[in-house]
């Protein structure tokens, strides 16, 4: 690798020359995008369903017979169906070409001797970078020169701490030690340095598990998988119509030609034409609902698998956490203090005791609080003199800094303790920066007096070996074992609850004296930890109660992932907690056995990820996998259904989800869960509605014919039927509101049938109902008046009013008609006028008679026609109570040993 040396003899980056020939030879500096299809080709794969292919070869058929309406109509409902689809799948697109932001924009570059600034695209190996806090790494780079360097690599390794960087100069053999670089898309927060690229593009650490994605095969969602079930049996059952029917009419001595056109129509008018684009409504709408609820839905069909989901496994740093730094303990030799509030909440305050504490009688305390914010190299912004009065308010700090010093800060101004209030007393001169083989940081002050003291903060062992005297509230006093030991009890205690813990101490500097971290007085302990969402304890609840697996999947250490997941409610005491380095020493067959017992996942790779939720998949689990950084993308994928993070969440985990999350909320993941939930139960009540109405269609043109009877229904008669009374309804069953125990059953499994439960039976006993209740209508008029045309009007009517009435049956399993609330639902209500009206205006209007082939009908008409419609709502009921069966509902022993 050529490179340029600068005049001190250092690495001096290289020419303008150098960078274009190594842009041709190594490409742009970007990741590759996931594999993006054409318009055309996102609305051509619209016409795939074997619904839609069922659905055009009715088209075909219908021209043959010189249907032209029917053909007409059948394509309209067809394309409807498809626009819908796409312009779902179309907008999502745009959207998440707006989310973009991972990559740096810009990056600062020694180019020919000179600092530049170039957009990151243009990077190249060889290229010396500079990096200062607040900077996004723009490729993977080694180290050459630092000051206090750390980097926040959550992004792509899980680990909510920063890491710390150490310098290697070693320029022709680069080291390639995890210490030595820093890697594309994270963080520095802390600290500058200059670093020579080593990898852009796909060859960094973050395009490496990019290109993980492209071995992921994407799979059917169940009800995909359902769907085109019920495709196949509809496509058996129009073959098998077509077949009896022209068998039959042959066997009676009916000419063959007239008898298959009779069969091709009646299996027609058995296929539901609306069904693919009810569903595509239904599932368009549920999107909507839930884009209002922060969810955004990259594809249709995985609104239902949601629904269907078993296990989730969360990411721990962002997404059950705050991914921000809270204290939540302080300690000094005479009391305890508990800090409330989360994160960057101005809402908080300390307590000792059940009291708040108030700092100015409490000199220990404000004297740790003062060595916290003047140790320290963040800053909170926007602060005015009026920022007490506002602190506990629902606002938000605004810091800048290294997380552990930025909760430092906000620790202190819960206790009113600001950098401005301590520049009253103090005035820093002097900073000691923290490195690795010191473990703390020092700073020298000055008070108004002119004296100097030293203030150190750093890892509690190393503070209390340089402590010889110990604060006791005004006073030092000598730092006696006994009181060493309280010391090292309570950073241990604080350690178990994963509690990452710093020490305070100080000595006053004489005339002159040299700063030396030695001979210190100890003064106290903080406390720290990255905290759970206050919205994810419920949120975690409501999974166990609707029977489904929290699991844990971070980068962090055991002991901090257990601490959480106890907190959360998500370990609990017959859980296993995993770790990478455990995964990989278990076989394939030790790792199923011991995945279904495991609650928390800790210290693991993207590819231990991986291994996680296929093993899950494999036991037949529904998994959700929520992530936001590169690390997740892989996992996220794989899942059934893949969640990313909107806010905090990375391109490359966008591009491999089927849902993004807005606002990085659990408890929204939890909502679109149940939103899954609802609107499979709406999908079957539907799916229930049509395939009844359309076999009791079948079964009176069937009944019919078999009983010797001239044709009931006109084929504009059933187009009307299909068209003007199936749609509406349907839709408006897909808009039911949510029932109250859809959360508290277990969820169904992977290969549960859509007509489980005893669905199919219903459907064919409500439609034979239907059917024999239109053909007995028929029978009575033609027998009573000898009038064809009143005769099939009559049926006409019945068939159209057994289905409304059908309509509110559907809308309960466990309920018959007399058992529902008919009016929660008031979009039912009005596409049942509608379509009543319809009815009304086909018979009653004389410009429709001539079309529909009607005549109208008096009271003494429809007075016969309520007796015969209402026989089969009061039998169905009678049945259902009879035969109603438990829910799958979730036991109390199951819920028990919730936190």
């Amino acid at each position: 690798m050529a490179r340029r040396e600068a005049k001190g003899g250092g690495y001096g980056g290289l020419t303008t020359q150098q960078a274009s020939k190594r842009l041709f030879e190594f490409g742009e500096n970007v990741l590759e995008s996931g594999k993006r299809h054409s318009a055309m080709k996102m609305f051509l794969g619209q016409f795939k369903d074997l619904m839609v292919i069922i659905l055009l070869i009715a088209t075909v058929l219908s021209v043959f017979m010189g249907e032209a309406v029917e053909a007409l109509t059948i394509v309209l409902i067809v394309l409807v169906n498809a626009i819908l689809g796409f312009l779902q799948e179309y907008r999502t697109e745009k959207t998440l070409d707006a989310l973009k932001e991972m990559a740096a924009p810009h990056a600062k570059v020694i180019r020919d001797g000179k600092k530049t600034e170039l957009p990151a695209i243009e990077l190249v190996p060889g290229d010396l970078i500079l990096l200062e806090a607040g900077d996004r790494v723009p490729a993977d780079a080694q180290v050459i020169e630092q000051s206090a360097l750390q980097a926040d690599e959550a992004m792509l390794s899980g680990e909510s701490l920063p890491v710390e960087k150490k310098a290697d100069q070693n320029f022709e053999h680069p080291s390639r030690e995890h210490d030595t670089m820093v890697f594309m898309g994270t963080n520095i927060v802390k600290g500058r340095c200059k670093a020579i690229v080593l990898d852009t593009g796909m060859r960094t650490e973050m395009g490496k598990i990019a290109g993980l994605l492209t071995g992921i095969e994407e799979e059917p969602t169940p009800l995909q998988q359902k769907l085109d079930g019920m495709s196949k049996y509809l496509a058996f059952g129009c073959l098998a119509i077509c077949a009896i029917v022209a068998v039959t009419g042959i066997l009676r001595g009916e000419p063959i030609f007239d008898m298959i056109l009779t069969g091709i129509s009646l299996a027609v008018a058995a296929i539901p034409e609306g069904l693919p684009a009810v569903v595509t409504i239904a599932l368009a709408l549920a999107v909507k609902r839930m884009l209002g609820r922060n969810a955004l839905i990259r594809k249709l069909h995985a609104v239902e698998t949601m629904g269907c989901a078993g296990v989730i496994c969360s990411d721990k740093t962002g997404t059950l956490t705050e991914n921000r730094m809270t204290v939540k303990e302080l300690y000094t030799a005479q009391r305890q203090v508990n800090i409330t509030g989360n994160g960057a909440e101005k809402a908080g305050e300390l307590i000792c005791k059940g009291s708040s504490v108030g700092v100015a009688a409490q000199p220990d305390i404000r004297l740790l609080l003062d060595i916290a914010v003047m140790c320290n190299n963040a800053s909170l912004e926007q602060e005015s003199e009026d920022l007490f009065a506002l602190h506990k308010s629902k606002a938000q700090w605004k810091v800048a800094g290294e997380p552990t010093e930025a909760a430092l800060l906000i620790m202190a101004a819960k206790a009113n303790v600001t950098q401005k209030s301590a520049a009253v007393s103090y005035t820093r001169v002097e900073e000691l920066p923290f490195d690795s083989s010191r473990k703390c940081m020092s700073v020298v002050v000055q008070d108004r007096g002119g004296s100097r003291y030293l203030l150190t903060k750093g890892a509690p062992d190393i503070i209390l070996e340089k402590c010889s005297q110990y604060q006791d509230d005004r006073e030092q006093k000598p730092l006696l074992s006994t009181v060493r030991f309280s010391v090292e009890d309570a950073n241990e205690r604080m350690a178990k609850k994963a509690l990452r813990v710093l020490a305070f101490a100080y000595r006053e500097l004489g005339p002159g004296e040299e700063p030396r971290e030695e001979g210190l007085t100890f003064v106290g302990l903080a406390g720290m930890i990255d905290p759970p969402r206050k919205e994810t304890y419920e949120a975690v609840r409501k999974c166990r109660r609707a029977g489904i697996r929290t699991v844990m999947i971070t980068g962090d250490h055991k002991l901090t992932a257990s601490a959480i997941a106890s907190e959360l409610g998500i370990l609990r005491h017959n859980d296993q907690v995993l770790t990478g380095k455990e995964i990989d020493r278990m076989s394939d067959g030790e790792f199923e056995a011991a995945v279904g017992k495991t609650a928390v996942f800790a210290r693991v790779s993207p590819e231990h990820k991986l291994r996680i939720v296929r093993a899950l998949k494999k036991q037949g689990n529904i998994v959700a996998m929520t992530g936001d950084g590169v690390n997740d993308a892989p996992a996220v994928k794989e899942a059934d259904i893949g969640v990313a993070m909107g806010e905090g969440g990375t391109d490359v985990t966008k591009e491999a989800s089927s849902v993004i999350l807005l606002d990085d909320n659990f408890a929204t993941l939890v909502a679109a869960i149940e939103e899954g939930r609802v609107i499979y139960r709406n999908i079957r009540k539907f799916i229930r509605y049509l395939l009844s109405c359309n076999i009791g269609e079948v079964i009176t043109m069937f009944a019919g014919m078999l009983m010797g009877m001239p044709v009931i229904l006109l084929p504009i008669q059933i187009l009307l039927i299909n068209l003007a009374t199936d749609g509406l309804p349907a839709i408006a069953l897909g808009l039911e509101p949510a029932d109250k125990d859809v959360m508290d059953v277990k969820p169904r499994s992977k290969n549960e049938s859509i007509f489980s439960g005893g669905l199919l039976s219903t459907i064919l006993f409500r439609g034979c109902l239907i059917g024999l209740t239109t053909v007995a209508v028929f029978s009575n008029f033609m027998r009573e008046f000898g009038d064809l045309d009143l005769a099939r009007t009559g049926a006409f009517a019945t068939l159209v009013i057994t289905q409304l009435i059908h309509v509110f049956e559907c809308k309960s399993e466990e309920h018959g008609l007399f058992g529902i609330n008919p009016l929660n639902n008031k979009k039912l209500i009005l596409a049942v006028l509608v379509s009543a009206g319809v009815l009304w205006a086909a018979i009653y209007l004389p410009f429709l008679n001539g079309i529909f082939r009607t005549v109208p009908l008096g009271w003494h008409h429809l007075a016969t026609m309520a007796v015969y419609i209402m026989f089969a709502p009061i039998l169905s009921s009678i049945l259902i109570l009879s035969k109603r069966r438990p829910k799958n509902f979730i036991t109390q022993e199951e819920t028990a040993a919730e936190p």
